[in-house]
């Protein structure tokens, strides 16, 4: 029996992720201080998802267990950035 050549992965091993999607109201150093402040990215890979979120209109912050990734988008939710939570 030959293997395929794609593995596929469950939908229920798929690791989710929070996005967050860009917004009028927000400034862009507050987003970068808040992916600092929630994730403890360094300034430069917090700025460089906050670029994806303004250039691309949104950006994977984290990634991992659904319940973790609604309680990630529960808390930027209260920094007041729009998040969802995916599986991709």
């Amino acid at each position: 029996m030959q293997s395929p050549d794609v593995e596929t992965v469950p939908a229920t091993d798929r690791p989710w992720i929070t996005v967050v999607h860009d917004d009028p109201v927000n400034l862009m150093t507050y987003v970068t201080w808040v992916f600092q402040k929630q994730f403890g990215y360094t300034h430069d890979k917090a700025q460089s998802l906050m670029l994806d979120v303004h250039n691309k209109g949104r950006a994977a912050v984290s990634a991992g267990a659904r319940e973790r990734m609604e309680y990630d988008a529960s808390c930027l939710h209260g920094y007041g950035l729009w998040a969802t939570v995916e599986q991709p």
